[in-house]
């Protein structure tokens, strides 16, 4: 319980959390690409932005070879971003 409540203290004081999900063999190259997507009111991505996965982000930037992969969570404006870099 403590602890629950410590990590709340800690989430309202940092607005943007990452979180490394992937990192490969693969070179981190000079690309970036990003897919993301913001919460309605009932908690939900609307259906517009259902499609922001690792696929995605490494078409939006361009990206054969995926070197790593995080998540970007802005508490502030509800927004889940996946950032993908390789060649």
């Amino acid at each position: 319980m403590t602890a629950g409540i410590a990590f709340i203290g800690l989430i309202s004081c940092s607005p943007i959390i990452t979180d490394p999900l992937i990192i490969t063999d693969n070179s981190v190259g000079s690309k970036v690409g990003e897919a993301s997507y913001r919460l309605n009111i009932f908690g939900l991505p609307t259906e517009k932005d259902a499609n922001v996965g690792v696929a995605q982000a490494a078409k939006n930037g361009g990206i054969t070879k995926i070197a790593t992969v995080d998540t970007r969570v802005n508490v502030k404006d509800q927004s889940y971003t996946t950032v993908v870099t390789g060649e």
